[in-house]
């Protein structure tokens, strides 16, 4: 057995469904061989809503075999990693990030997240922008990132699909991608859809005019749905006798959402608007799966538990343009009093989501200060298994539980507290990142042509 001590220094088919099925972009990931490893003496938030103290966990062949009671027998080549006066969570997950997609450095040449030339751009993928050489994956990594969501920005009403990443070091986004992830719809209402395209005259100027552009937009894609599966219905005796539907890239997104293949994610402020637009859900039978910012999300809380739909939400961002003015920074622990409510911190920023956790601390503590009973196994659950939910991935990641991927962070201490920090990172069992080993601390190829160039 290997002992190792990190705390030296720090305590039906439908034709979306087959299009999903043969996409030509398939995920290249694998997870990498490792030892078995036991984690020892540490308290645990297993982002089910329980604390285990002075508990072990103990994973192999990339999944969680054990959490609680240390098992009585461990293989020989098992590596234990002795916690005492450590915290471990789940693999932290942002829903709402542009990493890749507007890199660093921010140069127009990286500006690769709008495409701007139409209100309705549901043909485009996010994955196709991204970067795998931004350096702010591997700074994410050191801040207990396993998984984010990589989105389209917000200038469209729809804006194209987005793409669940493993935070993995890659040359190619494929080998980045989150195996069998569903796809993600971004929408957007609200202000940035207007003003782009009012400007432009070339589209919507209103919020009237946002909301006939998508239902216009849902109309077309029901008439190209209907037409497919009445194609795939017909004997093949009628199919030859018929013309085949014609391939449309960007219906057979919005198809996709409609048979519930593809995951709606909805820019959206205000209150009424986030209202308006699960009435525009139910006019055409789609369901929206979360609504990102969401500053006025309080207001209408019990509504989102009651429609299951989650909120991912910022801590204290507001006020930097009309529609963000009625923000509150209890928003988020609001969001999450009701039963059955899906409350998520999100970061859409490089920098934040370098301290996911501690944007989390924040809302917890506001909640705290509302009188808002809130533990830490509780608030965990904002940053794990709530935004493993959002993006349909929570029976593979997101909570410590046997058979589920091994996605584990150790932290010095309570990873609500400022001092806090990861030590350990883990994706599917293999370590990624150790706070004492600079070896184990990913720099992009990137970041090393520019530092050989230094020193040269």
């Amino acid at each position: 057995m290997t002992y190792l001590s990190p705390f030296v220094a720090l305590a039906s088919a439908s034709i979306a469904t087959l299009a999903i099925a043969s996409t030509p972009f398939p995920s290249t990931y694998a997870a990498p061989d490792h030892a078995p490893v036991i984690i020892t003496n540490a308290t645990i938030l297993t982002g089910t809503g329980s604390r285990l103290d002075d508990a072990s966990i103990f994973f192999a062949n990339g999944k969680i075999v054990s959490v609680g009671e240390e098992p009585t027998a461990l293989p020989a080549d098992t590596t234990l990693i002795d916690a005492r006066g450590a915290w471990v969570t789940p693999g932290i997950i942002d829903v709402h990030s542009h990493l890749g997609v507007y890199p660093s450095p921010g140069v127009d040449a990286h500006s690769d997240g709008n495409e701007a030339t139409a209100p309705v751009t549901a043909e485009v993928w996010a994955e196709h922008s991204v970067w795998p050489q931004d350096p702010g994956f591997g700074r994410a990594l050191a801040g207990g990132i396993t998984a984010l969501q990589i989105l389209p920005g917000s200038a469209n009403l729809f804006g194209g699909r987005g793409v669940t990443l493993k935070n993995v070091a890659s040359v190619s986004y494929q080998g980045m991608k989150f195996p069998n992830a569903p796809y993600g719809l971004k929408m957007a209402c609200g202000e940035n859809p207007k003003r782009v395209y009012g400007r432009k005259g070339s589209g919507p100027s209103t919020r009237m005019g946002n909301i006939a552009g998508y239902r216009n937009a849902w109309i077309k894609a029901v008439e190209y749905r209907d037409a497919h599966e009445q194609f795939e219905a017909l004997s093949d005796e009628k199919r030859g006798e018929t013309e085949k539907p014609k391939r449309d890239l960007e219906l057979e997104t919005l198809a996709g959402v409609l048979n519930g293949d593809i995951i709606v994610h909805m820019h959206c402020y205000r209150a009424d608007e986030m209202m308006t637009i699960l009435d525009l859900a139910k006019e055409f039978n789609y369901k929206v799966g979360t609504f990102h910012h969401g500053i006025e999300a309080y207001k209408i809380a019990s509504e989102l538990a009651e429609n299951d739909v989650c909120g991912a939400l910022w801590a204290d961002w507001w006020g930097f343009k009309m529609e963000a003015y009625d923000g509150i920074q209890e928003n988020i622990a609001l969001v999450d009093r009701p039963k059955g409510s899906c409350a998520i911190v999100h970061s859409d920023s490089d920098e934040g989501i370098q301290r996911l956790n501690q944007e989390a601390a924040k809302a917890m503590a506001r909640g705290l200060k509302a009188g808002l009973e809130i533990t830490p196994e509780r608030a965990i659950q904002w940053i794990t298994s709530n935004a493993a939910k959002s993006l349909g991935i929570e029976d593979q990641t997101g909570s410590l539980q046997s058979g589920l991927m091994a996605d584990i962070v150790v932290w010095s201490g309570n990873p609500f507290s400022v001092y806090a920090k990861a030590t350990n990172v883990f994706i599917d069992g293999v370590e990624r990142f150790d706070r004492l080993d600079p070896s184990k601390q990913p720099v992009s190829d990137f970041e090393l042509g520019q530092l050989m160039e230094i020193e040269r």
